[in-house]
């Protein structure tokens, strides 16, 4: 065999393990959801088979209810295997389903079974109201119950809730499921999200009951958002239903209305941004009233499809210091975003005062100040107030960003374990993994993960602790890396319907989602490209053209009116690339001329909108949006392209702008001829700065990228590991457990996953791994820094199963193990060399 040649060998396995199986089999791009309000679902399963080139020849799917046929495909030949749309008789609203595929491949049969719910009409909301308080000044969380009776064996009680704000549902003084801060938030006027439970019921008496919280939906305190003041704001309020289905066929229905009762619980406020005050004296309420009726939110019902937050880990304390006699503070492993578990004995009528922070004042009390947002009615603190004896207690419909939880009057001196801190976000898969020879990339990975975790709140939202907003920039520069690492397309195509629903009668979206009616009258195309970048990314990812099809109208509108608004093709932004490492650490644009970046953007947006009707076959509207991307490039080459020097300036600017060429380069506005001058002159301005970058968030995700590309890995690798100011090193050089907001050490946040976009280049360049094709039909297996590290490893979750690659550097080669799920070919080798196609199945590769 050729030394140089690049060689393949076939892993075998014991011949019993080739049969394939089935695994991850979904609905609408979710595990066995129970309220599905889409008429024609899709359906999805990941074939996984030993033997290598595997491949699915055809399939069969069947419906049925309660054991009778429903749908049958028939045997259908196709290689197929996700969004697979039902093409049966309408399917029924509120009722249980069970589907069965049926999989031909060429290494044998395989098959499985699942069950999906379906939403309810409005005749199956029949009887169920808007149910809550009705003083509009009163403060304290309202509770509710209903005591019911089984009479017999029960088959099935499934529970619907819909809510403005929050409902903790529980039956029999237990909760209905592990689901916290549920359910969902939106823009209350256009959509309001049901989630939809099954419940273990017994023979004999019950008690439904639920508490309601404030969230987004009633806030009182007051802050820069008017979130206070929002279209919808009122009391919470909950519609919920409990559907019993019995032994015998018999159906009872247990539903929101004046039969219940109501009550002032425990939790006295209750605010997202301000903290919760709780006095637990009252936990058990002696004057109950009948429930009142309240209007209705104005958005319709809709499914939940994100998946719910969830408390996902729980953290002791590392530390208890004394900065102040009585004023105690309890220290964890690292930033999260959650709350605090309290175990205190105490007299009764004690209050104890907790503020949370991400980082410590000199004096080393917790820096729990907000200087900015006017948060009138407190920030981040928590109020308890014992009942006597031993009091445990947690909040239920706030949560925090922190590290450091400050305790005033408690009763004597705590112990280690007396506070703890819950781990709370959407709960997402982990479902991307990075590895590799050096720590500091290892470091700068995992901070990404919690960080991006920490933001995941129903929206990806832009600090845990100061702001909890969908700010759609932030989103747009993540969206690649949280696709990557995280099975998070649910949430992102509901957050797409989230910025759509911003959208004022001129058609522009608002720079965050959901939005209360906060304008900030910017005018931000750089953040506005969220609404076109999130859908092709969900495409690109995870191969659902859903999104696009959905909001290509809106998009298009949009894009056609922001390049009619660019007077001879130029745009123009107040966000341009911010937080550059110059900038003020509270928050500002870079030094730099902003109609740059905005140009650079809108052609961006021509391009994709131009892929887009291709993809629907609208070669006429690909044409127009080519068209109008052409001339944005022409006028953005005249207007900054300096051509003498093989740099792009722009008016204003400090210096050399590492912004304005990544731009250029990494959305291919740059001439051909230029390309490696320009490219040249953003490695060596780097290299001037000492192997630093000297980006914001925009350009802070192309850098690495870019200078990989264009034969400048060598300065990306020196960028990337370098541990002096600016970098990611710097900031775990100063204690770091995230990633902040800022590259200085007064950055506001601590909890921020726009500067981390490096992550991409992770997986990409670092270990090779990247997407050639929508839904990774297609994927690249070609690491290109491996002449600068040992070994690099990472996975991805494709809509066809895990794809993966392990390589590492033995006697001069490189090999490599390589993971191609079925359905999908990699395309493998090194830089510079001919890639090799590999099937479906697991690889060993030496890479010359």
């Amino acid at each position: 065999m050729p030394p140089r040649a690049l060689c393949l060998a076939l892993l075998l396995a014991p011949s019993f393990a080739h049969a394939a199986h089935l695994e991850r089999l979904r609905m609408e791009r979710v595990d066995a959801p129970l309220y599905v309000d889409t008429a024609k679902p899709r359906f999805a399963w990941v074939i996984h088979a030993e033997k290598n080139g595997t491949v699915q020849q055809g399939y069969r799917l069947r419906v049925s209810q309660e054991g009778k046929p429903v749908w049958d495909s028939g045997e259908v030949r196709s290689a197929q295997s996700f969004d697979v749309a039902y093409a049966g008789p309408a399917l029924a609203p509120g009722s249980r389903y069970q589907w069965q595929v049926d999989v031909h491949t060429s290494e044998g049969d395989a098959s499985a079974t699942s069950v999906f719910g379906t939403a309810l009409d409005a005749s199956g909301w029949a009887g169920a109201q808007w149910i809550g308080k009705a003083d509009a000044a009163s403060l304290p969380a309202p509770l509710l119950r209903r005591r019911f009776h089984v009479d017999g064996a029960v088959s099935r009680a499934t529970l619907y809730v819909a809510a403005g704000g929050y409902a903790d549902m529980s039956v029999d003084g237990r909760p209905v499921s592990d689901a916290v801060l549920s359910p969902g938030f939106t823009d209350y006027t256009k959509r309001v999200e049901v989630v939809t439970t099954d419940v273990p019921l017994t023979p004999g008496d019950h008690e439904l009951g639920a508490e309601l919280g404030r969230g987004f939906y009633g806030m009182t305190n007051t802050n820069v958002w008017h979130w206070e003041r929002a279209p919808w704001h009122g009391q919470p309020r909950v519609r919920a239903l409990l559907v019993i289905r019995y032994a015998d066929g018999r159906v009872a229905r247990i539903p929101t209305d004046t039969s219940w009762q109501q009550a002032d619980g425990p939790t006295r406020l209750d605010d997202l941004y301000g903290g919760e005050v709780y006095d637990a004296r009252a936990a058990a309420p002696s004057q109950w009233n009948a429930a009142a009726v309240l209007p209705a939110p104005p958005g319709q019902l809709v499914a939940q499809m994100e998946q719910p937050i969830r408390v996902t880990d729980t953290l002791a304390a590392t530390e208890v210091t004394e900065p102040k006699p009585g004023t105690f503070v309890f220290a964890f492993p690292r930033v999260i975003a959650g709350w605090a578990d309290f175990d205190v004995q105490g007299p009764a009528g004690t209050t104890i005062t907790a503020h949370y922070g991400e980082k410590l004042l000199p004096d080393g009390m917790v820096d729990a100040r907000d200087e900015h947002h006017y948060f009138k009615a407190g920030f981040q603190t928590d109020r308890l107030t014992l009942r006597g004896g031993r009091t445990q207690w947690h909040p239920r419909f706030s949560y925090k960003g922190f590290r450091y939880v400050q305790v005033d009057g408690w009763p004597g001196r705590p112990d280690l374990a007396a506070v703890k801190a819950a781990v709370v976000h959407t709960d997402v898969g982990v479902t991307g993994h990075f590895d590799s020879a050096n720590d500091l990339l290892n470091w700068i990975h995992q901070a990404a993960v919690d960080t991006m975790l920490n933001n995941l709140h129903g929206i990806p939202t832009d600090t845990p602790m100061y702001e909890k907003n969908g700010w759609t920039g932030d989103g747009m520069l993540g969206v690649d890396m949280f696709l990557r690492n995280f099975d998070a397309a649910a949430l992102f195509t509901k957050w797409e319907r989230d910025i759509a629903d911003t959208r004022g009668s001129d058609g522009v979206p608002r720079v965050t989602a959901p939005n209360a009616g906060w304008a900030l009258d910017v005018h931000a195309p750089t953040w506005n490209a969220a609404y076109v970048i999130v859908p092709w990314a969900l495409y690109m990812h995870t191969g659902d053209r859903a999104p696009i099809d959905e909001h290509l109208d809106g998009i298009a509108r949009f894009v056609a009116r922001e390049d009619a608004h660019s007077p001879g093709g130029i745009d123009d932004t107040e966000l341009g690339d911010w937080v550059s490492p110059e900038t003020d650490p509270s928050g500002e644009n870079a030094p730099e001329d902003k109609k740059v970046a905005a140009t650079a953007y809108l052609y961006r947006m021509e391009r994709v909108v131009a892929d887009m009707q291709r993809l629907g076959g609208d070669t006429a509207d690909a044409a127009r949006f080519d068209a109008m991307a052409g001339k944005v490039r022409d006028a953005f080459n005249v207007r900054f392209l300096d051509r003498t020097a093989g740099v792009y300036r722009g008016e204003g600017d400090q210096g050399y702008r590492q912004a304005h060429n990544l731009l250029a380069l990494g959305f291919g506005l740059v001439p051909d001829a230029d390309r490696a001058r320009v490219a040249a002159s953003v490695a060596a301005d780097a290299k001037a700065r000492g192997d630093h970058l000297d980006t914001g968030a925009l350009a802070t995700k192309l850098i690495l990228p870019v200078l990989t590309a264009t034969g400048h890995a060598d300065e990306a690798w020196a960028i990337a590991t370098q541990v002096t100011f600016p970098s990611w090193g710097f900031w775990r050089a100063n204690g770091a457990t995230s990633l902040w907001e800022h590259w200085k050490l007064a950055s506001r946040s601590r909890g921020h996953y726009f500067l981390g976009t490096v992550d991409d280049w992770l997986f990409e360049d670092m270990a090779g791994l990247r997407p050639l094709a929508p839904g990774w039909r297609r994927f690249a297996v070609q690491p290109a820094l491996t002449g600068w590290l040992d070994h690099a490893s990472a996975t991805v979750m494709t809509p066809y199963g895990e794809a993966s690659v392990a390589w590492r550097k033995v006697n001069g080669h490189v090999e490599a193990e390589v993971v191609v799920p079925v359905g999908t070919e990699a395309e493998v080798g090194l830089p510079g060399r001919k890639a090799l196609a590999v099937g479906s199945g697991r690889h060993r590769l030496s890479l010359p």
